[in-house]
């Protein structure tokens, strides 16, 4: 018999385990995500850098999320996502300790790389560990929902304990992650080792795609101060696009890739990967410029600014397990259609606001881009998933979540060029009414979607 015929049954046999592990998993990855932004402010006139110094220290954590997220699916796959899940978690909270006693900003970001790298290892594996217990697929998309609602629930969190933890010391804004670490741990080994698919390591791959990514991130971000046409700036774009042209090809002719290409001949995954890089990039964008909207130009406190994203992020929390319901009934199709115009109706309302407005309008208007995301995550991950054999789900998991976290870094550095190439405002106005209509241009691609199902079918 084989490994995976062995183990398959006996990790179905704890569902609620592997369940609970993965929520554990996704909360604290999207907490640090989070609950950084309304610390920004503090973190500079402690650490000192500019708005790029800022932005990396954002971007780091979100750039080795995504860059390392197609490595880390398969590292799921070939080790199995057990002992990957543990792996990660360890670097993860061993990395929040270094961000907590960082004494300069440099070390600071070295950090959040570090906490990066852990959390590509945990995110894709804790999907697996889904996809392993729970063979039905209607189980398998109400599952999904729950571990989405561990992210909702972090969301929803992070910028208020950011703030209160903030008006003590921004650094124990890291050290929250020990304890929920060392809770994920002690579910994890109520878990069964999870199958293993050996094969060897595409390094090649993995470096051609860190260098693309974080080439073009570093471009987009260091470009707004030095200038788009400065020849390091341009050498830098250079080399993310010779990276990126070695990545495919690698890709199409390495005899063991990290993404198999054929995972790309469903137009159904490749609209949706497009969707959830736009998506993600208005989402953690907003988040971005709002923080530092409220307490820069508004002259909101850390504490405050968390309060009033509370409205937006806790509301997705609690519309997390009416979204299982109603992808059971309208589709996913539906599902993702129906955020992408909602997110871009807050994005727009955000866009046309006065300067002065009261800042309880503006975080109401907020409320619609959270909300819309809570829409469309879950749907688009069951897209994915749904199009692959459970074999291969921690490489379809990480290809996803490549796409979702790209975006959320990608995001964050446009946002935050364009803050700086000009007046704040006038910046924030540009960037949010430029997401929302691409978001209603992707409208037409989301509803492809369900006539696409309907000729499978």
């Amino acid at each position: 018999m084989s490994v995976s015929t062995v183990s398959r049954p006996a990790v179905a046999a704890r569902p609620r385990a592997s369940l609970a592990v993965a929520m554990l998993g996704f909360f604290v990855v999207a907490l640090d995500a989070q609950i950084v932004n309304v610390a920004l402010p503090g973190i500079r006139n402690d650490l000192g850098g500019g708005l790029s110094g800022l932005q990396w220290v954002v971007t780091g954590y979100t750039l080795m999320f995504s860059a390392l997220q197609l490595f880390a699916g398969t590292f799921s796959d070939r080790v199995g996502a057990r002992r990957a899940y543990g792996l990660g978690m360890i670097v993860f909270v061993v990395a929040s300790a270094a961000c907590a006693f960082s004494p300069a900003l440099p070390a600071l970001v070295s950090g959040r790389i570090l906490q990066g790298i852990g959390a590509a290892i945990i995110t894709p594996a804790s999907l697996a560990l889904i996809r392993e217990a729970y063979h039905d697929a209607a189980a398998r998309g109400r599952a999904i929902v729950y571990w989405g609602l561990g992210g909702s629930v972090a969301a929803a969190a992070g910028p208020v304990v950011g703030g209160l933890l903030t008006q003590i010391d921004w650094r124990l804004i890291f050290f929250v992650n020990v304890p929920v670490g060392a809770a994920a741990l002690a579910v994890l080994s109520r878990v069964t080792p999870s199958p293993r698919r050996p094969a060897p390591f595409d390094w090649a791959g993995q470096i051609s795609a860190v260098a693309a990514l974080a080439s073009l991130t570093y471009g987009i971000i260091e470009g707004a101060e030095a200038g788009y046409g400065a020849p390091g700036i341009l050498l830098v774009f250079a080399v993310g696009a010779v990276s990126a042209a070695a990545f495919i090809m690698l890709q199409a002719r390495g005899r063991h890739p990290m993404i198999p290409l054929d995972l790309f001949r469903s137009r159904a995954v490749s609209t949706t990967l497009v969707i959830a890089v736009v998506t993600m990039a208005a989402f953690y964008g907003v988040v971005f410029v709002q923080s530092l909207y409220f307490q820069q130009v508004r002259g909101s406190s850390a504490l405050e600014t968390g309060l009033l994203f509370l409205p937006m992020t806790a509301l997705v929390a609690l519309l997390n397990p009416l979204v299982a319901r109603l992808m059971a009934r309208y589709g996913h199709a539906a599902m993702i259609a129906t955020g992408q115009v909602v997110m871009a109706t807050g994005l727009a309302g955000l866009c046309l606001l006065p300067p002065d407005a009261p800042v309880l309008l503006v975080a109401a208007l907020m409320v619609p881009v959270g909300v819309g995301g809570s829409f469309t995550v879950p749907s688009i991950i069951a897209v994915v998933l749904d199009h692959v054999p459970a074999e291969r789900a921690g490489t379809a998991s990480g290809v996803v979540n490549t796409a979702r976290q790209a975006g959320g870094s990608l995001g964050v550095a446009i946002f935050g060029a364009v803050l700086a190439s000009g007046e704040f405002m006038a910046g924030l106005r540009t960037s949010l009414g430029a997401t929302a209509a691409v978001l209603i241009i992707l409208v037409l691609a989301s509803l492809t979607l369900r006539r696409r199902r309907q000729r499978e079918i």
